[in-house]
C-alpha cells in the first residue's frame, strides 16, 4: 500500500478555496467535504484538507497561525517541466493567487511560488531527472564535462 498524503490548512472562506484549486485544474471530493472541510485532490496519493478555522481548531490545542501573516508550512509540488510550473503558476494568479517572490533559477532546479487567496504558499518546481536522481553534483558534473568536450 502506498502513503497518501494530506495537507491540512486553514481557510476563511472555504467556497473561494474550493473554486480556487478548481481553477489549478485540481479537484474536490465530494465524499470528503462539507461545510467545514474540504478535500483537494492533486494528484493519486496528495491531497489538500483545506478547513475552515472553527474545525481546524478541532485537531489541535494550539492557536491556528493566520497564513496571511504567518508562515507555518511550505508545501512544495513538482511538475514535469519548467513550461509546467510556468502554467500552474499562470492559473493560480489568473484564479486571484499572488506570486511573493521571483522565479528561483538554479542549473539543476526551477521553481515559483504562489500564495492561494488565504495566504497559504505553495512552491511548484522542476528539478532535472539526473539530479533528483544522482544529486545536484552529478548533473553539474556533467554539464562541466558537456562544456569542456564543446
Amino acid at each position: 500500500m502506498s502513503t497518501s498524503v494530506f495537507v491540512n490548512l486553514p481557510t476563511k472562506d472555504l467556497d473561494r478555496s474550493k473554486a480556487f484549486f478548481e481553477s489549478l485544474g485540481w479537484h474536490v471530493n465530494p465524499y470528503f467535504t462539507d461545510q467545514n472541510a474540504a478535500c483537494v485532490v492533486i494528484d493519486e496519493n496528495v491531497y489538500l484538507m483545506m478547513l475552515t478555522y472553527d474545525f481546524f481548531a478541532t485537531f489541535t490545542d494550539k492557536p491556528i497561525m493566520d497564513p496571511a501573516e504567518q508562515l507555518q508550512v511550505q508545501t512544495a509540488l513538482s511538475r514535469e517541466s519548467r513550461q509546467a510550473v510556468d502554467e500552474l503558476l499562470e492559473k493560480a494568479l489568473a484564479a486571484g493567487g499572488k506570486e511573493p517572490r521571483p522565479a528561483m533559477e538554479m542549473d539543476f532546479m526551477y521553481s515559483r511560488d504562489f500564495e492561494d487567496p488565504d495566504g497559504n504558499w505553495f512552491s511548484i518546481m522542476w528539478m532535472d531527472p539526473q539530479a533528483a536522481e544522482q544529486g545536484p553534483e552529478a548533473f553539474t558534473a556533467e554539464q562541466e564535462a558537456e562544456l569542456g568536450h564543446s
